[in-house]
């Protein structure tokens, strides 16, 4: 006998849209689920994305200052003092390739044309370039094994910055702004100062795939007006012009409503509100005016040769005072070899002395300077400096004076909260040529600098197209012999 269905009447959803339902509602209690599990969960869909977040453990820093020298110094003309390599001048350097670097180089030991010193309690050396750093070197903790795969400035800036070389990963200053949110709701929580644009340049402080709240804010540190179309339009007055913002806040909200999966409206949302705040924050951050003279002569901006690398100094240290979480410098021109203006500063292929001398008088009293006045503020117990290039130099010529690329192996020293001051961490070879003891792999660095930020850096991800990324991707190893 046949029964009656009783749902036979009801209005069911065909099948697949059945599932499709389904589905999103398991996921969503699924991502629920693991967001109630995580100490630092990620901003929900529509949130503000620049809340400010807790981490997963306490944290040693607040801020990252990097002095990003770009087109990469030599190792062995700067902190790597090698003296096997002085006593070898000219001869064969065992092992060496001549395809290490981007040309090609002649495997004859090339040695430092510069005066080494020992300096400070700790005995460390340093190359004459920097007279004034080598006064600080009881604050540096030295990381002379760093290495990674790509050999020319472009790929390895990216590799250095985003953990891989694949362009559209986000940077280290774009995952940090997603893991923290931001310290200060007035401006960026990742700042970009530059001269000229570095090879790769947008690349390199890129958000990815992350939501576009979490890229950096780049700025021509050369410029008086430094943030484009920052200023209000002189034809409305403020409150007509908060009146327009909140109303297209308002439309942005109601179409957000209607979409709740899409998180970059909460991204697109927040930056008409950040940049109006930014309309009164952002002139005073960036007016150098309001320093001393004494404070602008220390940093050099008096001085024709370093002036533009002490005026982003000078503006990374009142940024990072207002709450900014990143700021990265790049170095600007330098002189080549043959008394060119640069605009890959270190790069030095031609003729090594030149070029790094004019680096050191560009780079040296400015980050010097940088050092002791967040000391001098009691900052230096929250905020890491790093400083550092791309890759390192071959420790054989390339033609007679000059020096190829070199990824084999380079010096990257940090400074401030939570590592050890005068200590030297890694090594390389007798010459300087390849990292060959406690190897430091760019993962290795990013996952200590998370560490110190308080974040596990495993546990900082997010899913993009199917898959959980991270900065580290798969690799990385905290350092923690270098940490206090």
């Amino acid at each position: 006998m046949f029964h009656a269905n009783p749902l036979h009447d009801l209005a069911l959803p065909p099948r697949r849209q059945f599932l499709q339902q389904a589905g999103l509602g398991f996921g969503s209690l699924a991502l629920a689920s693991m967001l109630h599990g995580e100490t630092n969960a990620a901003p929900t869909p529509n949130a503000d994305p620049l809340a400010l977040r807790s981490p997963h453990f306490p944290a040693k820093i607040k801020s990252i200052i990097w002095l990003f020298m770009t087109g990469a110094p030599s190792q062995v003309d700067t902190w790597d003092y090698k003296p096997e390599l002085q006593k070898r001048d000219g001869q064969d350097l065992a092992g060496s390739d001549p395809k290490t670097g981007f040309f090609t180089t002649s495997g004859k030991c090339l040695k430092s044309p510069f005066e080494w010193k020992q300096h400070g309690e700790s005995g460390s050396w340093v190359s004459g370039i920097f007279p004034h750093l080598s006064r600080h070197v009881d604050k540096m903790c030295f990381l002379h094994s760093m290495h990674l795969k790509q050999n020319n400035h472009a790929p390895a800036s990216i590799e250095l910055m985003c953990g891989t070389n694949r362009p559209g990963l986000p940077a280290l200053g774009a995952w940090m702004t997603y893991g923290l949110g931001s310290l200060n709701q007035d401006l960026p929580s990742y700042v970009v100062l530059h001269d000229t644009r570095p090879r790769g340049d947008d690349q390199i402080w890129s958000a990815g795939f992350l939501p576009k709240t979490y890229q950096a804010l780049s700025l021509d540190a050369r410029r008086k007006e430094a943030v484009d179309n920052l200023a209000r339009d002189a034809k409305h007055s403020d409150a007509q012009q908060r009146s327009q913002l909140d109303l297209i806040r308002q439309l942005n909200q109601q179409h957000a409503a209607a979409r709740p999966t899409q998180a970059d409206l909460a991204a697109r949302i927040n930056s008409y509100e950040l940049a109006y705040r930014m309309q009164m924050s952002a002139p005073e951050a960036l007016d150098l005016s309001k320093e001393s003279e004494a404070t602008h002569k220390l940093y050099g901006m008096d001085q024709p040769e370093c002036a533009t690398f002490a005026r982003q100094c000078l503006l990374s240290r009142r940024l990072v005072e207002r709450g900014v979480r990143f700021v990265q410098i790049f170095a600007g021109k330098g002189v080549g070899g043959d008394g060119s203006v640069n605009d890959v500063p270190w790069d030095c292929h031609t003729d090594v002395e030149i070029n790094h001398k004019s680096c050191g008088l560009h780079t040296d009293q400015p980050a010097a300077a940088l050092l002791a006045d967040l000391e001098a503020r009691g900052m230096l117990d929250s905020t890491l400096v790093i400083w550092g290039g791309e890759f390192g130099r071959t420790s054989d010529s390339q033609g007679s004076k000059g020096r190829d690329h070199n990824p084999n192996g380079f010096t990257i020293w940090m400074a401030g909260a939570g590592v050890k001051g005068g200590f030297h961490y890694g090594a390389t070879d007798e010459f300087g040529y390849k990292a060959v003891t406690n190897k430091v792999h760019v993962n290795d660095l990013h996952a200590t600098l998370l560490h110190l930020l308080g974040l596990e850096h495993t546990k900082l991800t997010y899913r993009f197209n199917g898959r959980d990324y991270r900065l580290t991707d798969v690799a990385g190893n905290l350092i923690t012999d270098i940490l206090t």
